[in-house]
């Protein structure tokens, strides 16, 4: 008999994908293959031209309750292999997990409910914007096993939060809920119901140029960590693309002729 896929992706006519985790019985903990099959799903999405917007969610009654590292361990060859780096940024399967949503040329919202523990929250961490119930529990949570954060979450985190809070984070594992988060600036709203709200946020960010949106993700992720001249070259380098744009005339002309903007296929980001 068949598993039921680990991940399942949907893409509606707007161009907003929602990806979803699909082991709600396990409370969507990371196994290999669950893994695997949303680091395909972000390769996969990465090549679509219409792809406006996409949002990660879990099915069942948490987000991510972290590795299922029972399941892990079961496959130990596979597990050392994981570690492997690859590729021009030299990141292993489990950095990838986290990394991959960052390196999509569209915004990224993670809607997150009940557990997003461990590898759960460095998935979150990736996004672009985080959204969660106010009775969310999240948790940097490798420490419970005496292990580091390893799947990215050293590189999101110090974007977010103060070094110190950082650390407390880490070497406790403490949980905190949704509007705790909010106030760390772990997450940047609390909702009700956060995929409704992500879906919403979606509706008004399809509103926009998809060149200028992939042109902001860029400037931002590359030049907040940037000394100010070589963050000022890479502006001027995107703004002159962005003048040079069709979206940029359509969104000119949309405004002028006071109607909603119709826009091409993204031209601008991988």
């Amino acid at each position: 008999m068949s598993q039921p896929p680990r991940v399942i992706v949907e893409v509606d006519g707007d161009g907003i994908a929602t990806v979803s985790l699909n082991r709600a019985d396990k409370h969507n903990a990371l196994d290999l293959a669950m893994i695997e099959a949303l680091v395909d799903a972000a390769a996969t999405l990465r090549k679509r031209r219409d792809l406006r917007v996409v949002i990660v969610r879990g099915l069942g009654p948490s987000f991510c309750s972290g590795l299922d590292v029972g399941a892990v361990l079961k496959q130990p060859l596979k597990m050392v292999r994981s570690f492997a780096t690859y590729g021009v940024r030299q990141q292993n399967l489990f950095q990838r997990v986290g990394l991959c949503w960052r390196d999509l040329p569209v915004p990224v919202i993670a809607a997150i409910h009940g557990n997003c523990f461990g590898g759960g929250l460095q998935i979150v961490l990736g996004a672009d914007f985080r959204i969660a119930t106010p009775d969310a529990r999240l948790s940097v949570m490798e420490i419970k096993w005496g292990l580091v954060p390893d799947m990215s979450g050293t590189v999101t985190l110090r974007d977010l939060l103060p070094l110190d809070v950082a650390k407390k984070l880490a070497m406790t594992g403490q949980i905190v809920s949704g509007e705790q988060a909010a106030a760390l600036n772990l997450v940047t709203d609390v909702a009700d119901d956060p995929y409704a709200e992500a879906v919403g946020l979606a509706r008004t960010l399809v509103a926009q140029s998809p060149d200028a949106l992939a042109g902001i993700k860029q400037l931002f992720d590359r030049n907040w960590m940037s000394s100010q001249r070589q963050a000022l070259t890479l502006e001027r380098k995107v703004q002159l693309r962005m003048l040079a744009s069709a979206n940029h005339r359509e969104t000119i002309k949309a405004h002028g002729e006071k109607r909603p903007p119709r826009f091409k296929p993204r031209r601008f980001g991988g």
